[in-house]
């Protein structure tokens, strides 16, 4: 019988990096497109809310960019942290929630790429999330937020199996959509890891909730953080030369959203009077986990 340990993939990052780190380059090549084509300004800075182990972060700092990251998961951030330190760079990534945080600094360009948004649990968190990111990101900076929505019309994925393999640790991921709440607006998903090494066979079992968003909800709650414009929308064959319109069976989706360089509107001041409200409620709260994530594969 197989060993099954029931417990959270993002408290074994070694596993999780091996798992979602190897298709690295698709992403990456992505956004360094994104930001050439987007972008108003030239992007030096860059910055991932809910950065997990650094997967693009370490790239990107290998490119010659400055990095930076936020993630509630301690153990995911000290991986992020000691490979940083390892090759060379700063440790810059720093425990933090996605909803509720300042730089000192800002940034060019931020990214987050597959479903990470939906661990918040809310739509004011998630508008405190968008509202944290545009000050994060200096006039003319891009954003880009890749999720999974749920289609109004057609079916919906509900299961995905990967595998990756690194010397003599090999992994099969397996995830799956349990249940749908409509009303309440939650997806809850089953995943496990099946960890391969010359000694042994084990078994990480986990579960998580997602928020969902439909096509319409997604447009509602960007509209209320006029900081943003949706310069372009993308799925995530990640193809710069094919955008895509989102329509009611739409599933993969990256937004590409530009901080406005104009002030912000009325809309804008009563969003940051939502996004306060959050502040002052959100301690103590559930840690919300804003790791990382669910990729619907083609």
């Amino acid at each position: 019988m197989v060993e099954t340990i029931n417990a959270s993939i993002y408290d074994f990052p070694t596993y999780y990096d091996l798992v979602f780190g190897s298709d690295w380059q698709a992403e990456y090549r992505f956004l360094r497109g994104c930001f050439e084509k987007h972008a108003s300004r030239p992007v030096r800075r860059v910055f991932e809310p809910a950065c997990g182990t650094g997967r693009l972060l370490i790239k990107f700092a290998e490119a010659g960019f400055q990095v930076c990251g936020n993630d509630l998961n301690r153990k995911a951030v000290d991986f992020c942290n000691a490979r940083l330190v390892r090759r060379g760079y700063r440790p810059t990534a720093l425990v933090g929630d996605m909803a509720d945080f300042r730089v000192k600094r800002t940034y060019d360009a931020a990214f987050n790429m597959i479903n990470s948004f939906r661990h918040l649990d809310s739509d004011v968190a998630a508008e405190s999330h968008l509202r944290c990111m545009s000050a994060a990101l200096a006039d003319g900076g891009l954003y880009v937020l890749g999720l999974h929505l749920l289609p109004t019309k057609g079916e919906s994925e509900d299961r995905e199996e990967w595998s990756a393999r690194r010397g003599n640790l090999a992994i099969i991921s397996s995830m799956r959509s349990e249940w749908i709440d409509g009303r309440f607006r939650n997806e809850h998903l089953g995943i496990t890891f099946d960890v391969y090494t010359p000694t042994r066979h084990f078994q990480i079992a986990d579960a998580m909730d997602y928020r969902t968003y439909t096509a319409a909800q997604m447009r509602r709650l960007l509209a209320r953080v006029p900081e943003f414009e949706i310069v372009a929308t993308y799925d995530f064959a990640y193809e710069l030369d094919q955008p895509v319109v989102i329509n009611a069976t739409t599933q993969d989706v990256v937004f590409v959203l530009r901080k406005r360089s104009v002030p912000p509107s009325r809309a804008g001041q009563n969003g940051r009077a939502r996004q306060r409200a959050y502040q002052a409620h959100s301690r103590p709260m559930s840690r919300v986990r804003a790791n990382k994530r669910t990729r619907r594969r083609k």
